[in-house]
């Protein structure tokens, strides 16, 4: 895989950028706001009580604790960032741009989109689009991993930004996965709520190593990811801690997985250039 030095943006600007700039730009716009008004930050009904309760933080035993979900004004932060970015006239050319531009804005729409099934009351929807989210970022993610970095501060940005939204949203497609089951009153499968618990934990940990392991030589991509999803699953733990889903067990597990994700694309980003 190539190396993460900055290469210089070379290639005529085009129509087809202009459109491209200015159509991300604007659809960023209404996707923010829309998400920001959809999930009650100004009134109205929060996620949290929208579907019956279905996603709150006690839904669950791998739901994560309500703190958990302050990630979201980094990430939204770092959209805003990322679409203005993109949209300045210098970055038209720009090759990982083009290439993830329109992705980045289909994702944002994804994002408003759960939040108008959750608001709907279908946790159905939520897991069908969640998931649909999650697929577009991990190719995102593949993209960004097969092309070399352009400029310094628009590749950074474009990584963290990628990375952190990628790492929260594969926990919680997890989390909501589960909401789904609990919500559809599908039973304990043999294992029981804190056996699946561990299970789906273990699972994200794993998710990790692989992120990390993968994209080694991107460590600006794959360190915000292992960020993110040691954050949920370490406010996974702290949920476990206390409140009506006490489970010391699930607590246990998800404080390990909060560690292994954080450390595991640290590991390897330092094994890989030490190659």
């Amino acid at each position: 895989m190539e190396t993460i030095t900055s290469t210089a943006v070379t290639g005529r600007v085009t129509s087809q950028d202009r459109v491209r700039q200015v159509t991300v730009l604007i659809g960023a716009v209404v996707a923010i706001v829309g998400a920001t008004v959809g999930s009650g930050a100004f009134g109205g009904q929060p996620i949290a009580e929208a579907a019956g309760g279905a996603l709150s933080a006690t839904a669950t035993p791998i739901a994560p604790d309500s703190p958990a979900f302050n990630i979201w004004s980094v990430i939204y932060t770092g959209l805003a960032v990322f679409a203005i970015v993109q949209a300045l006239p210098r970055n038209g050319a720009d090759p990982r741009l083009r290439a993830i531009s329109w992705w980045v804005l289909a994702s944002m729409l994804l994002n408003a989109l759960w939040i108008g099934a959750v608001q709907l009351g279908t946790v159905l929807g939520s897991v069908v689009v969640i998931v649909v989210l999650l697929a577009v970022l991990v190719t995102m993610y593949v993209k960004l991993l097969r092309l070399p970095h352009t400029g310094t501060a628009t590749s950074v940005i474009t990584d963290v930004t990628v990375g952190l939204y990628t790492g929260w949203v594969s926990v919680a497609t997890l989390a909501n996965t589960a909401a789904f089951l609990a919500d559809a009153e599908v039973g304990e499968l043999g294992l029981g709520a804190t056996g699946w618990s561990v299970v789906l934990v273990s699972a994200a940990a794993l998710l990790a190593v692989a992120y990390g392991t993968y994209g080694r030589r991107r460590p600006t991509l794959v360190i915000p990811i292992g960020l993110a999803m040691g954050w949920g699953l370490m406010w996974i733990g702290l949920g476990r801690t206390n409140g009506p889903l006490f489970d010391d067990t699930v607590a246990t597990v998800a404080f390990v997985a909060a560690g292994v994700a954080l450390l595991a694309p640290i590991v390897a980003s330092l094994a890989a250039r030490r190659r």
